[in-house]
């Protein structure tokens, strides 16, 4: 029976992996992912396909049966879950310092996260304002061989791609045709806007199997491809493409580096009782 943690959806480790990331993209503080507004960074645009959320509250619940609700905070949690993710999904295992603190607002105009059809220097300027490297941004990235989207986050990749009548020429033209089929075209999307797996393939593995796809021209998002084929991050590909091991050792570091990132601690922020909500003022 497949762990609980992994069978969250489709996609639920990729989810995971990009939990802690909002937060170190955003201006507001640790972790206000779950707070639920009208206008919280759970709702921004390419927050949209974080997932994991009904499992952090599950968790948080069985910390209060336990009376360690106010002990454990929701941004540790959400660290502790990630590093567990990947490794019932076949990836490293590695340790995490905990002692976060929760933060006290979730505002989606203070979140800034790298979109899906920026260009590899626009998206590294995001990674490098958090002192994460180039190395890092293409390691990271990689967590979506367990990730999944929503086709509106790359339909205009499948037909008439920046007017010109037919699809992105930098897709495979079978992948293209296969994703047409699912999605519909920005123009005439389907009813629904259902998500696909970004890893084809080993979609529910943490490897190094995203990298080899894009070097066939099988990246989704249009991010992923252009990892492939931009000058200063193609050579990264080509490394964790053959070399897996590689790959794990530096995906370890990274989401080491990426959790603790600006992290709240001593008596800054809270410890939330409730995830989705900051604690009630006194």
């Amino acid at each position: 029976m497949p762990s609980p943690v992994v069978s969250v959806g489709g996609g639920g480790v990729g989810g995971f992996c990009f939990l802690p990331l909002p937060p170190a993209f955003s201006m507001s503080t640790e972790n206000g992912n779950l707070k639920i507004s009208k206008s919280s960074e759970k709702d921004s645009g390419p927050n949209q396909s974080v997932r994991g959320y009904d499992l952090i509250d599950a968790a948080k619940k069985a910390l209060a049966a336990a009376n360690c609700a106010s002990t454990v905070s929701c941004a540790d949690i959400i660290t502790l879950a990630t590093r567990d993710a990947v490794a019932l999904a076949g990836g490293p295992t590695y340790t995490v310092p905990t002692g976060r603190r929760d933060g006290l607002v979730s505002n989606v105009d203070d979140v800034n996260l790298p979109g899906p059809s920026l260009s590899i220097s626009e998206a590294f300027a995001f990674f490098k304002a958090k002192g994460l490297t180039l190395n890092e941004m293409v390691t990271l990235l990689g967590a979506h061989t367990v990730g999944v989207a929503h086709c509106g986050f790359f339909q205009d990749r499948l037909a008439d791609f920046q007017g010109t009548g037919k699809p992105d020429p930098t897709m495979d033209p079978g992948l293209a045709a296969r994703l047409l089929r699912t999605c519909g075209t920005a123009s005439r999307p389907l009813n629904r806007d259902p998500t696909v797996f970004l890893d084809q393939g080993t979609n529910f593995i943490v490897d190094n199997q995203f990298y080899n796809q894009t070097i066939f021209k099988k990246g989704i998002m249009q991010i992923d491809q252009e990892l492939a084929l931009d000058r200063s991050t193609a050579p990264l590909v080509r490394s964790f493409a053959k070399n897996e091991n590689l790959f794990r050792q530096s995906f370890v570091k990274a989401m080491i580096k990426m959790s603790q990132i600006q992290v709240l601690t001593g008596k800054a922020g809270e410890i939330r009782r409730n995830c989705r909500v900051v604690n009630p003022r006194k």
